[in-house]
């Protein structure tokens, strides 16, 4: 009987696993444009749009010395939000100053198209390269006080796994993956965030925490984040991964 009821625990705890996964996995809306365009797009630009890969690298995953993001990967509903942001001027480039006309020069079924092409391009991106970014001059924070601040927040301060996940590896459809990111792009969002230059988050709530944030607070956060695992200890998988 004992033998009977570990058997029958073990196939429930399995069966379990597989099944959260699965619900994790399709739970966020997958992209539904023509990869194929989308990919023509970022490659080769459409019209008086530039190629994306210009800015943002062959693989997707950014350049820290023009301050552009990594795509390859994000959210399909994030991306897409972003481009249709820009071609609204809810939220303006104030980086390359580009992204505002990219966006508008491309037809709704394109940006959809872009979004869907960069969701689904899985790349090896190890986080941007704290001592190279040091020994260019630039300032880098701590990871291990970023790891408080992300993973536990503080008195006054939300963590941002509550929204981002562990290790910023993001929680679909609204929150994006930050885990990962450009050392340089995260530090500049947040400033804007702090600012009140970027604001088309979802009611307000980045710009809150950005706004009890200092400039150390960011340089940690942003170090930790570009460098952090998101695969949790004894996992071998994120929930998302499918």
């Amino acid at each position: 009987m004992r033998r009977y009821l570990i058997s029958v625990t073990a196939v429930a705890f399995v069966a379990g696993v597989f099944t959260t996964s699965a619900m994790a996995s399709a739970q966020f809306p997958k992209g539904d444009g023509n990869v194929q365009n989308g990919q023509a797009i970022y490659e080769n630009g459409k019209g008086d749009v530039p190629a994306c890969n210009s800015c943002h690298g062959a693989d997707g995953s950014g350049d820290d010395a023009l301050g552009t993001p990594r795509l390859s990967g994000q959210w399909f509903t994030f991306l897409l939000k972003q481009l249709e942001d820009f071609a609204a001027d809810k939220r303006m480039d104030t980086t390359m100053f580009v992204m505002n006309a990219n966006a508008k020069g491309l037809s709704p079924q394109d940006r959809r198209d872009v979004a869907t092409y960069l969701a689904a391009k899985k790349i090896e991106f190890k986080g941007s390269n704290l001592q190279e970014l040091k020994d260019q001059g630039i300032e880098v924070g701590a990871t291990n006080f970023g790891k408080s601040l992300v993973e536990f927040g503080s008195v006054q301060l939300s963590a941002c796994k509550s929204c981002h996940g562990y290790a910023g590896r993001g929680a679909p459809p609204v929150y994006p993956i930050i885990g990962k990111q450009r050392y340089t792009y995260l530090v500049s969002q947040l400033k804007k965030w702090r600012d009140g230059s970027r604001a088309n988050d979802p009611m307000g709530q980045m710009q809150a925490i950005a706004r009890k944030l200092s400039d150390e607070d960011i340089n940690n956060a942003a170090a930790y984040l570009t460098s952090a695992n998101p695969y949790s200890v004894g996992n071998v998988a994120t929930p998302y991964d499918h």
